[in-house]
């Protein structure tokens, strides 16, 4: 059943000359999102493309902190593994302490189911699912006088569009042709680990972070019911090392006798914070677009508020019909994630940088000093941000500016 709609959905790219108001790359959770803003903002013909047909797997630790519950469709359900209420810091695997919260931190999921409810979110408001197709490329011929963007599909097939929203990772195609450029690599190793139901229930409703050994590392222990996601990661370039993080980070926490369901690796990729966001009818958002959280390298929410900003913006492109009206509404996308996630990323440099320098500070802080606990559990609630906490306290921008300091 699924691929005889996956097959007419295809036979209909060429209905109404083939032109989609938005065209969105990607059905993670930056596409999933743009493609249903695009449809409830109003775009008549909104069609998300992926690869891969959902339920996929995807290398994520799954945290759902407060931004990315806030910036999900309504009604949407959580399809919740845990409820954090506690958080283990160590540094290097020694001066551990435990941190607690009547309110949940925040949540845990499974990327795979998570992204397919998205998915299904946007079919809901309208948008049109087509997977199993690889896009090769994005043209737009006519620049220069506000043309349609081609969308062009590994079996020949161009797709047009009034607008396109590139949802595709950091190393897809769309970024690419806008010229995303990217200023901080890292690499993350991950492991699926199946517990017995006892070792499970120690870990139940907490999370641990690990301080690591490399230059503004750390490493992660989220518990999914019946498997833990072991994780870490660490600047690029550091492949070994980082590696043996992992192996070392898994026997300290006497894990290394069980098989792992899944090992796997990916990039998470920074933009450089002059880096464009659109070129021409194509906007980035996500991953595509290189917009995560520079020290806890936290994406979902950035792809969550981003690609809704995206799916907006690219609706009401799809009604301009002048290449000075594509300019203004591409030009409201990118002042809206300046404005907002480019100023997080901004104080997430900062953030990164001092963690880098002395992590024993930023250990001891949020084990002695109960502000620093407060803050960081105010922002995984979603209360506030660490650049609104620094606009707003003046003892936090001094302690950053501290840090930092050679």
């Amino acid at each position: 059943m699924q691929a005889d709609a996956q097959t007419d959905a295809l036979d209909g790219l060429d209905e109404l000359g083939g032109v989609w108001d938005v065209v969105v790359v990607g059905a993670g959770p930056a596409g999933a999102s743009a493609a249903y803003a695009a449809a409830d903002t109003g775009a008549a013909r909104v069609l998300l493309l992926d690869k891969a047909a959902p339920p996929r797997y995807k290398t994520c630790g799954g945290g759902i902190i407060g931004p990315s519950r806030d910036s999900l469709p309504p009604g949407f359900q959580l399809p919740l593994k845990d409820k954090v209420h506690a958080i283990t810091f160590t540094l290097g695997g020694r001066y551990e302490r435990t941190r607690r919260s009547q309110r949940m931190l925040f949540g845990l999921v499974n990327r795979d189911e998570f992204d397919h409810g998205l998915v299904q979110a946007a079919e809901k408001a309208g948008a049109t699912l087509v997977a199993g197709v690889t896009v090769t490329g994005v043209t737009q011929p006519d620049e220069a006088e506000g043309g349609l963007a081609q969308v062009a599909l590994q079996d020949g097939r161009v797709v047009r569009a009034r607008a396109v929203v590139g949802a595709d990772g950091s190393a897809g195609r769309v970024g690419t042709h806008v010229g995303v450029v990217f200023d901080q690599v890292d690499l993350g190793l991950e492991a699926e680990i199946p517990v017995p139901p006892a070792v499970a229930e120690t870990w139940r409703g907490r999370v641990l972070l690990d301080w690591g050994p490399l230059p503004g590392s750390y490493g992660w222990v989220f518990p999914k019911g019946d498997s833990l996601t072991v994780g870490v990661i660490a600047a690029r370039g550091k492949g070994a090392e980082t590696r043996a993080y992992l192996k070392e980070f898994i026997s300290r926490l006497g894990l290394a006798g069980y098989e792992p369901s899944v090992e796997s690796g990916h990039l998470t990729r920074c933009r450089a914070e002059e880096s464009p966001l659109f070129r021409g009818r194509v906007l980035v958002a996500g991953d595509a677009a290189g917009l995560l959280e520079p020290w806890t390298r936290e994406g979902i929410s950035y792809a969550l508020r981003s690609g809704r900003l995206a799916g907006k913006w690219a609706a009401r492109m799809s009604g301009a019909d002048t290449e000075g009206a594509v300019r203004r509404e591409a030009l409201g996308y990118t002042f809206d994630i300046r404005a907002g996630l480019g100023e997080e990323m901004r104080v997430g440099r900062r953030m990164l940088a001092a963690f880098e320098r002395r992590p024993q500070a930023f250990h001891a802080a949020v084990l002695a000093f109960r502000p620093a606990w407060r803050a960081f559990a105010r922002v995984t609630q979603g209360h506030t941000t660490f650049a609104r906490l620094t606009h707003e306290y003046g003892f936090a921008r001094q302690t950053i500016a501290f840090l930092t300091r050679r």
